[in-house]
């Protein structure tokens, strides 16, 4: 019976990285799986693992914001249009999750973070300034997200051979 629980929570984790592209708490999840499985399993894996891959779940979290920051700002924005990237990201996921089978929360955050730069680094800059600063978040966000998911395929792919039996 073993095997089964084991095959069942191997494809949940990879489901779970799926979540990704949703811009749900894919990492998040795959950590809850994890932690679920050395519970019914103790001898799996240590805790030490868990609280390792949860750190770094916590890290791709943080370079997540950091990577649109720090793009945002290496093409000119300033701490205020930092500040209206990221805002805009998370309304952007939120409020393009209904369209598109769900795949609209990518899409939003992406846009969200390249308005919400844009919007509020309009006052007081010229338009070819805000428009490049807007981009920058664009790209940061875009990076942000494609490393993040890169580390959650990592936790998932490190996870599998501990709970296979």
């Amino acid at each position: 019976m073993e095997y089964v629980w084991a095959i069942f929570l191997i494809l949940g984790l990879i489901f779970s990285q799926v979540l990704q592209l949703f811009s749900m708490p894919a990492n998040w999840i795959a950590i809850a799986l994890v932690s679920l499985w050395k519970y019914v399993y103790p001898d799996s894996m240590s805790w030490d693992f868990v609280i390792i891959i949860s750190v770094v779940a916590a890290v791709a979290e943080a370079l997540e914001f950091f990577l649109q920051a720090r793009y945002a700002g290496k093409y000119g924005a300033s701490t205020r249009g930092n500040i209206g990237g990221i805002v805009g990201a998370i309304a952007g996921a939120i409020f393009g999750a209904p369209f598109f089978l769900g795949l609209g929360a990518l899409i939003g955050a992406l846009s969200g973070a390249y308005l919400g730069c844009l919007i509020a680094e309009m006052p007081g800059r010229s338009r070819p300034e805000a428009l490049l600063a807007a981009k920058g978040a664009f790209v940061g966000k875009a990076l942000g997200f494609t490393v993040k998911t890169a580390i959650g395929a990592t936790i998932v792919v490190i996870s599998i051979p501990r709970i296979w039996p």
